[in-house]
Formats: C-alpha cells, sequence, structure tokens
C-alpha cells in the first residue's frame, strides 16, 4: 500500500525539502508538485489522491481556502511558517500542520499518522479492533487508545475525554457522536453528560459510579445499567 500525494506550496524550497523527505518513506507516493494553489486544485477536481502536503499561506489563494473549496477532501497535512495557525486546521480536520522550516522528526511523525489513520479508515469494519479512537484536539488528529479512556464528559458542544493516568482531551464534538464511535460492551451513557468506561468503574452505590479519579452520577434515564452493570464484568 502506498499513500498517493501531492504537494502544493508557493516557496520551491519547502517543495523541494518535502519531495526529499517523502522518498524516505515507502508508505508514500508522490506524484506530483505545485507552486500555486490554483494548479493544485485543478489538478485535484480530476485527480484524487490520499494525501495532501499543502501551505496554509499562499500568494493567489490560501490553502485554508482551497482545502474548503475541495469537493473531494483528502487527508491533509498543512504547512505554515506561523506559530499561531490555529482554528482553521482544526474546523478542517487536518491530520496534522508541520512549521517551516520542517523538522524531519516531526514530518516523520505526522506521516505516521496519516498511515496509521488511512490503514483505520479502509480497514473492513468487520475487522476493525476496537482498541482505539480517533479526534481533532490541538488542530491536529490524536489517535487514543480505548484502554486508556475512564470517561467521556460533555462541555455543550465539546467533550472532555478524561483518561486514566494520561491527560484529558477536549475535542470539538457531540457526546451521541462519540457514544457511536465505541463500543457498547465497553462503554456506557450513564447520564446526559457522561459515558463512563464500564472496566474502570470500581463500584456503583446510590446511583453513584465510582472511578479512580471521579464520581459520576446517574441520571434516571439510564438506571437500567445499575441494574444491569454485573453483566458488564
Amino acid at each position: 500500500m502506498k499513500l498517493r500525494c501531492i504537494a502544493i506550496d508557493d516557496e520551491p524550497l519547502a517543495l523541494r525539502l518535502i519531495a526529499k523527505y517523502v522518498e524516505q518513506f515507502p508508505d508514500l507516493q508522490l506524484i506530483q508538485t505545485f507552486e500555486d494553489a490554483i494548479s493544485g486544485g485543478e489538478y485535484l477536481k480530476h485527480s484524487p489522491v490520499d494525501l495532501l502536503f499543502l501551505d496554509s499561506n499562499m500568494h493567489d489563494i490560501s490553502g485554508i481556502q482551497l482545502a474548503r473549496n475541495l469537493e473531494q477532501r483528502p487527508m491533509i497535512i498543512f504547512t505554515t511558517a506561523y506559530k499561531n495557525f490555529a482554528y482553521e486546521g482544526f474546523e478542517l480536520e487536518a491530520i496534522d500542520y508541520l512549521l517551516k522550516p520542517i523538522d524531519t522528526k516531526r514530518f516523520a511523525k505526522a506521516v505516521e499518522k496519516a498511515v496509521d489513520y488511512y490503514k483505520y479508515k479502509n480497514t473492513d469494519t468487520s475487522k476493525k479492533s476496537d482498541s482505539s479512537l480517533y479526534v481533532y484536539s490541538e488542530y491536529r488528529m490524536i489517535k487514543i487508545n480505548l484502554d486508556d479512556i475512564e470517561y467521556i464528559e460533555s462541555m455543550e458542544d465539546y467533550i472532555k475525554i478524561h483518561q486514566h493516568n494520561a491527560k484529558t482531551i477536549l475535542t470539538l464534538m457531540p457526546l451521541k457522536k462519540v457514544l457511536e464511535k465505541l463500543p457498547p460492551e465497553k462503554f456506557q451513557r450513564v447520564h446526559r453528560s457522561y459515558i463512563v468506561a464500564v472496566d474502570k468503574i470500581k463500584s456503583i452505590h446510590n446511583r453513584k459510579i465510582q472511578l479512580a479519579n471521579a464520581e459520576l452520577p446517574v441520571s434516571e434515564s439510564y438506571i437500567d445499567f445499575v441494574r444491569n452493570w454485573m453483566k458488564f464484568r
């Protein structure tokens, strides 16, 4: 398997550097490079690719505008000279963003993430292992091991993914949507604001779920979970 990719950047030196880096990864095949967004956008209309290295700020059309206008959007790794590059990449669900001058190790990490996500998305659902969850946070895609999740908390349009012995992840996603991505034998909704990892429950008493790092309420709508909790164990 090789990911077909192109690079669009109005800096020739940046394009040559990306081409040089890509050569080091057998999972990537660089099809073409473009020094302007218009030519690159026209190519993408007729020749879909798997991965796009895209400069966020070009003279003719910005990379952000180009990405928004694509009918078929590939995985995108933004390249940018701006440290404050933020919400736009998050909004477009970028795989990652690389700060110029691009570091070899950071490039490798971004590519690894793209390859990993491509394999995940293209694995038959019936064969897909229920071991990880992909979300967008901190303006890039993050892979979370399901075994690390203790509970998930709704914060209106956002959710907080609380992990056992790892940092909390904040992502723009409704609780209902993330529940659809989780295996029901491992995760259950217990309140309109909470999903709990069943194997992280220490005890349940008086409609209170005791975890290692938190205590969660069980609402009336989900009281059946308390009655059936032992079946999950």
